[in-house]
């Protein structure tokens, strides 16, 4: 928002022209409405050289206007009612004129008289902290937002400038606070926080080293703007965890591919051989022959290794996909369920859904699961990639384990619950 412009259209027709209207008497007594007491005058040593500041406004020669009212305040014991006139007119003109410190101290005083009536006060506050806000002295900003809403001033504006001021001026405590405040209100309304807020938040808590409000942070950014840069860092944060087990690895990269966010040979590479040698070859299939279709495989200096694992996956999984019902039968016979939920999961991945989910439903019932937690995962993931929300991040939200399985969860619950296209 351009104060001075705002400055210039209004309070020019406003305490201005006012202002104009009283100077132009000759000292006439004449009351300003409420803006100052009855029968309180103007000498004409002060009116006459301000009398044609309004033609040189209007020409746009504000340098000379502001000379001319320099004339008028070089008289001296002026009352405080000329004062008051004074800083009436030289406040918008001050402003017009780029001059935006002076148009500040203008309006400071014109607000400290105590004549300006409410209706009136609250624009003028709004004129300051903006003006501060250009000049970028974000303390004078908060200052006056603060003062803003103290006198009970509402607009959404200024408290957006009062947030970001505090995170300007360094007082990161305060500003994370009051964006807080204000998100969890968006919130409730059933609104959504805006993208520009929450990244103000996210780098607050960072400054004050609060990783976990800045990942509460990021994972409501991905949650109501999902882009692949906050989904990147986020599952960044949870695989470069010194507790994050290499074994999880691969349901990281299915993430990751769901979301689209696998752009790199070497990525394309790693996933599908992590898939193979977990037993997916169709799932591995999938991955490059993506990366061939995109064109990110298939050049270079590594396409023999790339043709090579693309033809490996290609054989495996058609070999796979023979074999299915065969290790369908041998996962139900079996005592513990861990075979129908891999089988199940196959299933999924080879677009049939609703008979791997029932498979891996089978396999949880089943129990006698070597890691139960990461049973659960999958089958979540299994939700998460068959469209069902509620389930999904019902199931999710139970895992536990603090080598990864429990983070893996709560990025796969958002990513159910990501807006769909």
């Amino acid at each position: 928002m351009d104060y001075s412009k705002l400055l210039v259209r209004g309070l020019c027709r406003g305490a201005f022209l006012t202002s104009v209207s009283i100077v132009l008497s000759l000292g006439a007594s004449e009351a300003l409405g409420q803006e100052s007491p009855p029968r309180e005058t103007v000498r004409q040593e002060v009116a006459k050289p301000l009398q044609t500041v309004q033609d040189l406004v209007n020409a746009k020669n504000y340098q000379e206007a502001l000379a001319k009212i320099r004339e008028a305040e070089a008289v001296p014991d002026k009352t405080p009612y000329e004062l008051f006139l004074i800083d009436q007119m030289r406040g918008p003109v001050a402003a017009a004129a780029g001059d935006r410190a002076l148009a500040i101290k203008s309006f400071e005083a014109i607000i400290d008289s105590g004549r300006l009536p409410p209706a009136k006060t609250l624009p003028m506050i709004e004129a300051i902290v903006g003006m501060y806000y250009q000049d970028k002295d974000y303390k004078g900003a908060a200052t006056w937002a603060e003062r803003f809403r103290n006198e009970g001033g509402i607009n959404q504006k200024i408290t957006l400038l009062r947030m970001q001021s505090l995170y300007f001026s360094g007082d990161y405590a305060n500003a994370a606070r009051e964006i807080s405040a204000d998100i969890h209100e968006t919130e409730k309304s059933g609104k959504i926080p805006t993208e520009e807020l929450l990244l103000l938040l996210a780098n607050s808590s960072q400054k004050l080293g609060n990783q976990e409000a800045y990942v509460a942070i990021l994972e409501k950014l991905v949650t109501y703007h999902p882009k692949n840069e906050y989904w990147a860092h986020l599952i960044y944060r949870v695989e470069s965890k010194p507790t994050f087990v290499s074994r999880l690895t691969l349901n990281l990269y299915r993430l990751k591919f769901a979301l689209g966010l696998i752009s790199k040979a070497s990525d394309y590479m790693t996933m599908a051989l992590l898939a193979m040698q977990a037993g997916f070859p169709i799932e591995a299939k999938q991955v490059i022959e993506q990366g061939f279709a995109k064109g990110v495989l298939g050049t270079g200096a590594d396409l023999a290794a790339q043709t090579k694992l693309r033809d490996l996956a290609i054989r495996d999984a058609e070999q796979d996909r023979k074999l299915m019902a065969q290790s369908e039968a041998d996962a139900l016979s079996a005592r513990e369920g861990t075979g129908l939920v891999n089988v199940g999961f196959n299933y999924v991945i080879d677009g049939q859904g609703g008979k791997g989910v029932a498979l891996m439903e089978s396999g949880l019932r089943k129990g006698g699961l070597k890691r139960p937690e990461e049973a659960m995962l999958r089958l979540g993931m299994a939700y998460a990639l068959t469209g069902q929300k509620q389930k999904a991040t019902d199931t999710l939200k139970a895992v536990q384990g603090a080598d990864g399985t429990g983070d893996l969860a709560r990025l796969w619950g958002l990513f159910a619950l990501r807006p769909t296209r």
